[in-house]
């Protein structure tokens, strides 16, 4: 993203979300990235950083900046923050990191390390008090990365994919994530589609064994009835959506495209939404995230 509305400001990306989550590493691959990194900062400096780096536009082009919740008062803090950016034409993106309690739980336990606000009591109560905490914030990010699961060199991966060739320029971009229900929904997706409607692969021998990426079985999806319709269709809701989103100043739109076990029709169908969000023009990656499971 630039930030066409006062040239002389960088771009500013706020890294917040879960203690525990991954902040640091995303800190950490954004530096790498030569992103300008301010770590801890409280959100009422956010508008002097910023004209402290439009002071010296050219040196520091991009500011990433790492905010939590140790302040109480962080999330009214961080909202005044961002609108004080918003009015001076300045427009940053926020990235929220999460991931699952039982994730959380195991991450501070393997550093032994307490929650910054579970005080005298249980690390989960300060799990549980963070979430509430952040809720609002987390609802209103540009871009949620679930964590759960991921190393660190999965997320650096991630926030490369988000950050590195395309990192400064304007536009939108789509992640299609296939997935299987079985498995669970994907938390971070703004967008699910269900693909169960489509016969199952899984009960054709001959299928079974391969994936949607797979000729076969790519074949096989796509000829059923309703697929072609359905793509045909739901390729111009995206299209709707992505000019809305593009007025509304959102960057980042995860699409998660799901059946039962993630392996057949929602890895066909994720391959090709995105074949016909990139021939639309959009900036799209691909994901397969329960391809390969049992």
């Amino acid at each position: 993203m630039t930030i066409e509305g006062h040239k002389g400001s960088p771009d500013i990306v706020i890294v917040t979300g879960m203690s525990g989550a991954g902040r640091s590493t995303a800190a950490k691959a954004l530096e790498d990235l030569d992103w300008f990194v301010v770590d801890n900062l409280p959100p009422g400096l956010l508008a002097t950083m910023a004209d402290l780096g439009g002071r010296v536009r050219e040196a520091v082009p991009r500011i990433a900046v790492v905010v939590d919740v140790r302040s109480r008062a962080f999330t009214s803090d961080l909202h005044s923050a961002i609108a004080e950016l918003e009015a001076r034409g300045v427009h940053p993106r926020v990235v929220f990191l999460e991931a699952a309690d039982e994730e959380l739980v195991r991450r501070f336990e393997a550093v032994r390390r307490p929650h910054p606000l579970q005080g005298d009591g249980r690390l989960v109560e300060g799990i549980t008090q963070e979430r509430e905490l952040l809720r609002e914030v987390r609802a209103e990010a540009d871009l949620v990365i679930d964590t759960t699961g991921l190393n660190v060199h999965e997320l650096r991966a991630k926030i490369v994919g988000f950050f590195g060739a395309h990192g400064g320029e304007s536009g939108l971009r789509f992640t299609v994530v296939s997935f299987g229900y079985k498995y669970g929904l994907p938390v971070d997706a703004d967008l699910v589609v269900d693909c169960r409607f489509l016969p199952n692969p899984h009960w054709v021998p001959e299928l079974r064994p391969k994936n949607g990426r797979d000729a076969p079985v790519r074949d096989y999806v796509l000829s059923r009835h309703g697929a072609k319709e359905f793509l045909d269709s739901y390729a111009e809701v995206l299209r709707l959506l992505a000019e809305g989103y593009e007025r509304e100043g959102k960057h980042y739109v995860t699409l998660a495209v799901g059946c039962t076990g993630g392996k057949h029709r929602s890895v066909a169908m994720a391959e090709q939404l995105a074949a016909r969000l990139r021939d639309a023009g959009m900036d799209v990656q691909v994901t397969h995230r329960d391809l390969g499971r049992e």
